[in-house]
């Protein structure tokens, strides 16, 4: 688990996700793999008391110790600090409570979180994004993998996977069933056809479109597609560069952000940020800065004033 550690640096490894998600289980499994054992000691911080419990032959093999945190206070850098002087860790795993606000963790100056992972039952997921929908995008806005458990009777697995990745643009996620991981999920049936010479992009396929394109470039790579969105320009562009998107809610009102792909159009150089455009461009993947490595980057063969569209993406 991790890369090469600073010995100035005390390595974080938060896994989060609601009650009985199987955050324990996971992390049980964890432990016990080869590549997560280390020399020195491990302070596991369980913020919440599930169901299953951490068995004290594994911790002692593993040379783990547990704290509970009982309330968010318990969770204050200055208790985290005594907890470090008091148990020397070599690193520190979290198990978050999910019913606490992650944005409002804070930990001491030489804790640095080195990886996160976000568990899901998604056999109450529906739930949670109907009743709490902010605690769970503070939860999946900075992880790098989720795990989607409990998937065995969830038919548009695709419908969630683009709601999380509207939360968080380059996570990893996986979904599995009884038997593991699973593999393959079906094509979603895309609101536009592939295979068209011309894709046409509706408004209220955008947020598909922008999710399914950044998570399976290979099938618009070559592609011609259409679709109406808002410019924004920068400085830091190069000339003839610009990029369409759409306003998106990703968690809720307060929360909205700008999704769009680099394009580069002979028209650039014309528009102006916040003006509606009407883009006909060919899908290429190659290495933009912004996307800290390859992305989908449009060629327009055409932009065109056109009206402004009043909704924002939902997912």
């Amino acid at each position: 688990m991790g890369p090469m550690i600073d010995d100035e640096i005390t390595p974080v490894f938060l896994i989060n996700g609601f009650l009985e998600a199987g955050k324990t289980e996971f992390l049980s499994f964890t432990m016990e793999q080869d590549y997560f054992q280390t020399a020195g000691k491990t302070l596991l911080i369980v913020c919440e008391e599930g169901e299953i419990e951490y068995e004290q032959e594994l911790l002692e093999e593993t040379n783990t110790v547990v704290v509970y945190a009982e309330s968010l206070e318990d969770m204050a850098p200055g208790r985290l600090t005594e907890l470090e002087l008091l148990y020397q860790p070599e690193r520190v795993v979290i198990e978050w409570n999910g019913m606490w606000n992650q944005d409002e963790l804070q930990i001491p100056a030489d804790w640095t979180i080195y990886q996160q992972i976000t568990m899901i039952d998604m056999s109450t997921f529906d739930l949670y994004v109907k009743n709490m929908k902010p605690l769970l995008a503070a939860m999946v806005r900075n992880t790098e993998l989720i795990i989607c458990n409990r998937c065995d009777d969830i038919a548009d697995l695709e419908k969630y996977k683009r709601m999380l990745k509207s939360m968080n643009t380059s996570c990893e996620i996986i979904f599995e069933d009884r038997d593991g991981e699973m593999n393959e999920i079906s094509e979603a049936d895309l609101p536009y056809d592939l295979n068209a010479d011309v894709i046409e992009i509706a408004p209220e396929a955008y947020g598909i479109f922008y999710i399914d394109c950044l998570d399976k470039p290979e099938r618009y790579v070559g592609k011609t597609v259409v679709f109406t969105g808002m410019v924004l320009k920068s400085p830091e562009f190069p000339k003839n560069y610009f990029v369409p998107g759409r306003m998106a809610m990703t968690c809720c009102a307060d929360d909205m952000t700008f999704l769009g792909y680099i394009c580069k159009a002979r028209e650039a150089r014309n528009l102006e940020t916040r003006q509606w455009v009407r883009v006909r461009a060919k899908v290429a993947v190659e290495y933009w800065k912004d996307y800290g490595g390859e992305g989908p980057v449009l060629y327009a063969d055409e932009v065109v004033p056109a009206e402004a569209i009043e909704e924002v993406v939902q997912f």
